[in-house]
């Protein structure tokens, strides 16, 4: 199997463990969501940002925890000021787009806000998911592709540079004399 396939490989899981916790994180937040709304007279957006605070607590275990527990570990004050910061902007995207319904176009019934909540959150999904996977939770290094000797034969230069992109050389035996 190439190197390739098995980097699609570990992608495929990376966003199938993201989506995991996304989708428990979006239970999270319309259950708190309603909840706040139903409880308290607090107004649309102040609830949505409440339920958001509390789905990105949510989330960073999750994240931390599960979906990127391979990642370095080192620098956890940088990975959670990180967090918060590009959690703030989803914040933002995700009521932004909640406020301009409400406010701007008047749609406030249970239903219209839950509709928009969600896909406030689908937008700032897409933006998490880049962030945190590039400045947050980054992967740690490659380890170092171990150096081939060159092949002998004239196509030894352009197999020994494909060989090196790719970093499967396999050693050199050599010829038996017969």
């Amino acid at each position: 199997m190439g190197r390739g396939t098995s980097g699609l490989r570990r992608l495929v899981h990376e966003v199938a463990r993201f989506g995991a916790v996304g989708g428990a994180g979006l239970l999270v937040n319309l259950g708190v969501f309603n909840l706040v709304r139903h409880v308290t007279a607090l107004p649309v957006v102040r609830a949505s940002i409440v339920a958001t605070v509390v789905a990105i607590a949510f989330n960073y275990l999750g994240f931390r925890y599960f979906t990127y527990r391979d990642r370095d570990k080192s620098g956890r004050t940088k990975e959670l000021s990180l967090f918060l910061l590009f959690s703030v902007v989803g914040l933002v995207i995700e009521n932004g787009l909640l406020y301009a319904a409400t406010y701007g176009f008047g749609w406030d019934s249970p239903l219209q806000s839950n509709v928009f909540k969600f896909l406030g959150i689908a937008v700032a999904t897409l933006f998490r998911f880049w962030s945190y996977r590039t400045w947050v939770f980054r992967a740690l290094p490659a380890s170092e592709p171990r150096a081939a000797a060159p092949r002998p034969g004239p196509a030894a230069s352009l197999a020994d540079g494909a060989d090196a992109l790719l970093g499967e050389a396999e050693p050199v035996r050599p010829r038996q004399r017969v």
